[in-house]
């Protein structure tokens, strides 16, 4: 037996308060660390525990006593110590269940899952198309999602019970918060983005006020932080049946300008499935990028909306459905299903996430032989950029949509670009209305997000007659050297046959001096408009001298050989109009180099903020 403490008054206050409650009287075995009474102030019940295990003796104080910090309340002996040490490893000392309140917080956030809700899921299953869940755990890094409003429900609480409401209008039928993305393809340095997803499993995705709240305070952390942003849409516009606050137009939603706000200050990526009109065909149009599945039909309005305008009946797939949207550009890039959605989500994030730190290229002796030898055959452009480009790294934007100008993301050793080129097959590459505004959106998004430009020049020039100047050409074609003659990023210029009158001149950026390098393949030639155009126009009298057909057709015919001679690259070269003529196998080598050494003022953002176009 150890020596009697009883004496020693070991039970103090840890503070000036009113003793709320004595769990403990004299003579009560008490394990050590327990409370024996408890102290009050400022609303906290601070306790007064036992330093040892033993007896309670001569408390002082009841309930309701006011006590002063650090005085003397009782104390606790060490009378029949063994016993109260047993009651410490015993009772005392085993896991306590969890808290009621732990139980109830965990069982709503179970509520939030899609295991919460068998029936919706199959359907949903059934019709080959995953949930807004399934895809945000397939883009996230495994473990990486932190989920804001969750909890929120269907501001309907006046009208249904909170069980319901639980049940049927989890995180509103709107998901978002912040995660990490392509952690594997950065080496486990993965970047942060936010992510939002309508839920078309919650109320067909329609847009209710806890949403427009959420998507309001994450494009807001979205603005603080800079960090790029993935979106989902799917679903209706606002919901009429919120009933918890009263409004008349809901005009007052911030949340549209606050994502269209987002433009210039980070890449916004739009996802977008199955049906999508009116508020969520508006989020997914201020994206930057746009990626979309087989089975949306996106729209301004929906089948209802349509009807109360007085515009008939629509059928809800009809809309906007997928072949029109990819041949009119809304669609950037045309995803296969969901899965692939993701994927190509994935992949539009990782350009700005900076460079990789491995990649591998195909044989650049390849391009030798890209360019036919003769002037008037056509070929695929695309095909030049897979061997230029890191290989498997080329995200092509708007392909069905102004074919005959080519725009793409892409990796030259790691490092992401832009490349705009002329596409031969399609219009010769001529510069269309369509091919100039497509071309110099792509141009701010490189801009705006600090990314270097590769051009790929081959064109006879902007396309010209009654029927272009019907599509407004004068203006857009301006548009496209506005964009070009304002970029600060490093861009170069690769001339890879045709470069005439203004559309070569757009294709530099302003003019053939105007990119950190202008070279040509040997296959380059150049003039101030189409060379046999050029030959008419000049010898036109000489010719309508000449009264043999043939003779006509062979003086013809030589003057635009000199006038082919006299343009060819390595001349153009000589004369110092571009600065090289290399060899196409050496492309790769070259503008990788240039865009290494260019200052590196060039990489950081030395303008104004610039918005990017929506079309």
């Amino acid at each position: 037996m150890r020596d009697n403490i009883s004496d020693i008054p070991n039970l103090v206050s840890p503070m000036a308060g009113t003793v709320s409650a004595i769990v403990k009287a004299d003579g009560d075995r008490v394990a050590k660390g327990e409370a024996v009474l408890y102290v009050e102030a400022m609303k906290m019940e601070a306790p007064v525990e036992a330093p040892l295990a033993g007896l309670v003796a001569g408390l002082k104080v009841s309930v309701g006593d006011q006590v002063l910090l650090g005085e003397a309340l009782g104390s606790v002996t060490s009378d029949e110590l063994e016993a109260a040490e047993a009651i410490s490893e015993g009772d005392v000392g085993e896991s306590p269940g969890q808290r009621s309140d732990l139980i109830e917080t965990v069982e709503r956030h179970e509520k939030l899952y899609d295991v919460s809700r068998p029936e919706a899921v199959k359907k949903v299953h059934a019709r080959g198309r995953r949930t807004a869940r399934e895809n945000l755990q397939d883009l996230c890094d495994e473990g990486s999602f932190v989920e804001y409003g969750g909890l929120a429900v269907a501001a309907q609480r006046n009208r249904r019970s909170m069980e319901d409401l639980i049940e049927r209008t989890p995180a509103d039928g709107l998901i978002c918060g912040l995660a990490k993305v392509n952690g594997e393809r950065f080496g486990g340095e993965a970047a942060s983005v936010a992510v939002v997803s309508y839920d078309y499993m919650v109320m067909a995705g329609t847009q209710g006020l806890f949403g427009h709240l959420k998507k309001d305070r994450i494009f807001e952390v979205v603005e603080r932080t800079r960090i790029p942003a993935v979106l989902f849409a799917e679903g209706g516009g606002g919901r009429p049946s919120d009933t918890d606050r009263q409004v008349v137009a809901a005009l007052d939603v911030p949340a549209f300008a606050l994502w269209a706000g987002l433009s210039g200050v980070v890449p916004r990526i739009g996802v977008g499935s199955g049906y999508c009109f009116a508020g969520n065909a508006l989020l997914f149009g201020c994206s930057d990028i746009t990626i979309a599945t087989p089975n949306i039909s996106v729209g301004m309005g929906g089948p209802a909306m349509i009807e109360g305008a007085g515009l008939g009946e629509v059928d809800a797939k009809d809309v906007g459905p997928f072949e029109t949207q990819v041949l009119n550009g809304v669609v950037d890039v045309p995803a296969l299903d969901d899965a692939d959605a993701v994927r190509l989500a994935k992949k539009a994030i990782s350009y700005f996430q900076g460079s990789a730190s491995t990649f591998s290229a195909l044989d650049q002796e390849a391009l030798r032989t890209s360019v036919p030898e003769s002037r008037v055959r056509p070929y695929d452009v695309g095909e030049v950029v897979s061997v230029f480009a890191d290989e498997g790294s080329v995200l092509v934007l708007r392909e069905a949509n102004a074919p005959e100008m080519y725009t793409a993301l892409a990796r030259l050793e790691g490092r992401p670009i832009g490349i705009v080129a002329n596409n031969a097959l399609h219009r010769g590459g001529a510069i269309t209305s369509a091919g100039a505004s497509k071309a110099a959106r792509f141009l701010q998004i490189c801009e705006a997000f600090r990314l270097p430009v590769v051009f790929l020049c081959d064109t006879p020039g902007i396309m010209v007659g009654p029927e272009a100047e019907r599509t407004g050409t004068v203006r857009h074609a301006s548009r496209l050297f506005v964009a070009g003659s304002t970029l600060t990023v490093p861009f170069v210029t690769v001339v890879l046959r045709k470069a005439y009158g203004l559309g070569a001149q757009a294709m530099c950026g302003g003019h053939t001096h105007r990119p950190l390098l202008t070279v040509a393949w040997p296959t380059g030639e150049f003039g101030a408009m189409g060379l046999e155009g050029a030959v008419r126009l000049a010898m036109r009298k000489d010719l309508e001298a000449i009264e043999s057909q043939k003779e006509r057709q062979d003086l013809f015919e030589a003057m635009v050989a000199i006038a082919y001679d006299r343009g060819k690259a390595l001349n153009t070269a000589s004369l110092f109009e571009i600065d090289d003529v290399i060899d196409p196998a050496e492309t790769r080598n070259i503008v990788a180099a240039v865009f290494s050494s260019a200052p590196k003022e060039h990489w950081r953002d030395l303008s104004p903020r610039r918005i990017v176009d929506t079309f």
